[in-house]
């Protein structure tokens, strides 16, 4: 409403009372700097009529997708890849360095598709298409410049309180209801907290469990938040076999492959909403922006042990691959290789290292021919720059700025508009509104995390206003158990899957991966890396051999 008032006031006439008409004018009024006056999630392009080009932009954190390719002298551009795959002139080829890069990070990072000349626009970024040439220009980053105003843990959780309060506000300005996806941890809860106060109606709020026991449930805790702010709620149980039956859905709205077994408690929980709202807000990026995952607590306190020297190192390695059966010390011996090795040859973003198992096995799995292929890429390249740049910074921000470049554009936000537009809701999230990431980026890193303790300013903000049971309870997402439905009850599944004939694997590795399983788990084989090439061979299928 205030960027409407500020170009009529400069003498724009409005036809309509959409937002795409702002931005149309915005353009008219400022060119391609009318980005910089743009908050919020998008991804849109205008034809400059005058100037005979075409301006195509994506907004800073990558919440909406956009791709393009120039084939054949034509260039395409859409928010889906099936849309340029309908061109009928345009031939579809594997590209198989992409390949590679997502059997080391579970996911497509960079600007590169499984598809051969078919790429992402980056986050931060917009083309300029004329006269043939294509420019491509950043006009966002984040910068991790220390404010110092932070000083004050408890006044800085203030000022993050009053910012959230203005996010949520602006993320509720909808013509159709608003609900909430709550998944009991603190940062959905702490979105809840401010809905509430935005609107005289009941919020609606949904979320999901899964069949069997010995899972991680979510439902008591969303229950608990659900109560505390009186919303009217709603869950739903998925099972192995739903599971099963939405493997095929998730290959054609994806598109591009990532493993992200928690996309299926996504769909089924905006299928149960689409029945009551149509615009979802959603607590992704609270993680990314203030430090949740346990990679940044776990790495830290063995980035202190690494000063003790080389022969320190080499020891207490030894000590903890010698426990690395110890099931309540898991969460440090997995980290045993990280005090030989410099982050920047280690960490590949929040879900991956290299010390995977495709990684560390390529030599002996892949054929010579897949080698040619990808020609002894290293898939590491794709984040050496981003390491560059941020190479002064404290190892925390290091590791948050690779992940707020790669895992979240190009794992977690692809996951969360595919799937959620599949069901036809809008998901929004206000923790990554550029405003909070900014924020997030200007905290003293001991603000984020310390000690044991993660999201260290976001518990400290909502401490007295959400229950403390989820305040300090250990958050796991919506933990899907598809190992064990991997183990089991879909193990037929899987091995019909990649025994048929003329599979992509036997391409890749030359060999069935399955024949000899007891090899393949003391190479460190587990049920992640199973998952990826489940859904890999199925996007074959569906997008190669079949079509």
């Amino acid at each position: 409403m205030i960027l409407r008032e500020e170009l009529q006031y400069k003498g724009h006439r409005f036809t309509t009372a959409t937002d795409t008409e702002v931005i149309v004018h915005l353009y008219e009024e400022y060119g391609t700097d009318c980005l910089s006056r743009l908050r919020g999630m998008f991804a849109f392009a205008i034809w400059d009529e005058n100037d005979q080009k075409l301006f195509i932009a994506r907004d800073r954190l990558g919440i909406k997708p956009l791709y393009y390719t120039c084939y054949n002298s034509n260039f395409l551009f859409g928010s889906e890849i099936k849309c340029l795959l309908a061109d009928k002139t345009f031939h579809r080829e594997i590209n198989y360095a992409a390949i590679d890069r997502f059997l080391t990070y579970y996911y497509s990072p960079g600007e590169e598709t499984l598809f051969k000349h078919i790429f992402k626009l980056k986050p931060a970024h917009f083309l300029l298409v004329q006269n043939g040439q294509i420019q491509c220009k950043k006009y966002w980053d984040l910068r991790y410049d220390i404010n110092p105003e932070w000083k004050n843990l408890e006044d800085t959780a203030l000022a993050l309180s009053d910012l959230m309060q203005e996010t949520v506000h602006n993320h509720m300005i909808s013509d159709v209801p608003v609900g909430l996806l709550l998944s009991g941890g603190i940062d959905s809860t702490a979105l809840l907290r401010y809905a509430v106060e935005e609107t005289d109606k009941t919020i609606q709020s949904f979320t999901v469990g899964f069949a069997g026991e010995g899972f991680v449930d979510e439902r008591p805790y969303a229950k608990l938040a659900a109560k505390r702010f009186g919303t009217e709620h709603y869950e739903m149980t998925i099972t192995a076999g739903d599971f099963r039956d939405f493997l095929e859905d998730y290959i054609w709205h994806m598109e591009e492959q990532v493993c992200e077994p928690p996309a299926i408690a996504l769909y089924y929980v905006t299928r149960l909403a689409r029945n009551h709202v149509k615009v979802l807000l959603s607590g992704e990026g609270g993680a990314e922006a203030f430090g949740g995952n346990t990679n940044y607590r776990n790495l830290l306190p063995l980035q202190f042990f690494k000063r003790g020297g080389q022969c320190f190192n080499r020891s207490l390695t030894r000590l903890l691959r010698a426990l690395d059966g110890n099931q309540s010390l898991q969460r440090y011996t997995q980290y045993a290789p990280f005090l030989e090795t410099p982050l920047q040859e280690y960490y590949l973003s929040r879900t991956a290292s290299t010390f995977n198992f495709f990684y560390q096995n390529k030599e002996y799995l892949y054929t010579d021919e897949f080698k040619e292929y990808i020609n002894h890429e290293n898939p590491r390249n794709v984040i050496q720059e981003l390491f560059h740049k941020v190479q002064n910074e404290h190892l925390l921000n290091q590791m948050l700025y690779i992940d707020s470049k790669t895992w979240l554009p190009d794992d977690l936000l692809i996951k969360a508009d595919k799937i959620s537009m599949a069901n036809s809701l809008e998901l929004r999230v206000p923790f990554l509104d550029h405003k909070v990431m900014e924020f997030a980026a200007s905290l003293p890193p001991n603000f984020k995390v310390k000690g044991a303790t993660t999201k260290r300013i976001l518990k400290k903000a909502f401490s007295k206003s959400i229950p403390a049971e989820i305040v300090r309870r250990k958050k796991t997402g919506f933990p899907v158990p598809y190992e064990k439905w991997l183990q089991n009850e879909l193990k037929g599944y899987c091995l019909d899957i990649m025994h048929n004939d003329h599979t992509l694997h036997s391409q890749l590795f030359g060999r069935n991966l399955f024949e000899n399983s007891a090899n393949l788990q003391v190479m460190g084989y587990q049920s992640k890396d199973l998952f990826a090439l489940l859904v890999l061979e199925l996007w074959y299928n569906r997008f190669i051999k079949n079509y």
